[in-house]
């Protein structure tokens, strides 16, 4: 049962990941580095902060028993983040020999990554203590 929650999460959470990304790169048809990946990653990382905080009240260690980890942290934020387009995309930048364009990119999106989970995840806690 445990893979079919991380399946049916993380096909959620590739569809999410691509209709953002058309619809973000219809926004920024030529931005002078993925806008939309850094975006997605991003905002998937804000949420997967956020839902550790309020679900868990810490980051778990080993949740991999529990259905709702293994649906929404595990699957739906596993495949709607992703390492492997970021890194597709900064190796292209850097084929292009457009160096800062992927400094900005790698540090972005990795520094902002982590600096929204942890926005993400104290906010939540904020909430649960405020109310």
């Amino acid at each position: 049962m445990n893979i079919l929650w991380v399946l049916t999460g993380g096909g959620l959470g590739a569809v999410a990941r691509y209709l953002a990304g058309v619809w973000l790169m219809s926004r920024f048809p030529e931005p002078p580095f993925p806008v939309a990946m850094l975006i997605v990653n991003l905002v998937g990382s804000l949420g997967l902060g956020f839902f550790f905080g309020l679900y868990f009240q810490a980051i778990p260690l080993e949740a991999y028993d529990d259905s709702l980890y293994l649906f929404l942290g595990l699957g739906f934020f596993g495949a709607f983040t992703t390492f492997s387009t970021f890194s597709t995309e900064t190796v292209t930048l850097l084929y292009k020999k457009k160096k800062k364009q992927a400094a900005f990119y790698v540090l972005f999106s990795i520094g902002g990554s982590i600096i929204l989970f942890l926005a993400g995840y104290l906010s939540s806690l904020f909430m649960l203590t405020a109310f």
